[in-house]
């Protein structure tokens, strides 16, 4: 039910369509703030003002919440999602050339989307794959031993 900005549906109508599968339960918060994600592909304020009198909690819990945990995004999010290793081990491989090379090509830096939001960009402390670093993640394919030109080359291939 992943749908692109842009894309049929209204926040009105979609935000109904995932209530519809809850209760109303105070413990409903963390799934319905998921499945909203999952639809519209960040939370924006309208979806936590509507999710906290669903639940009849303060818009102050449900913020508080949705800026706790890093899954969830305030802003919409890119087509295709970039993610940088920049550990100890990638660190030392190149990690930063490879981050620099990306914001220059892409013309953002780490933690923005670029304005057509074909792509985000994001720093990550560690993927666990040091054996392949430096890694880049790109929409949840690991791409290990990567270099500052073979990122670029690959963000080309993405459409």
């Amino acid at each position: 039910m992943n749908r692109q900005a842009g894309e049929p549906g209204t926040l009105k109508s979609n935000l109904d369509d995932v209530f519809s599968r809850f209760g109303g339960e105070r413990g409903d918060l963390i799934p319905i703030l998921q499945e909203i994600q999952a639809v519209e592909g960040y939370i924006a304020s309208e979806a936590m003002t509507r999710t906290a009198r669903f639940l009849n909690i303060p818009e102050s819990t449900v913020y508080g919440v949705t800026t706790f945990y890093a899954q969830f995004y305030l802003t919409p999010q890119g087509r295709h999602k970039i993610r940088v290793c920049l550990g100890t081990a990638c660190h030392v491989r190149g990690g930063n050339d490879i981050m620099r090379a990306l914001e220059r090509k892409l013309g953002i830096s780490a933690g923005e989307t670029t304005d057509d939001l074909k792509f985000t960009l994001e720093r990550v402390a560690c993927f666990g794959s040091c054996a392949l670093g430096p890694v880049m993640v790109v929409n949840d394919k690991v791409h290990g031993k990567m270099t500052p030109g073979g990122a670029e080359k690959l963000l080309e291939t993405l459409e």
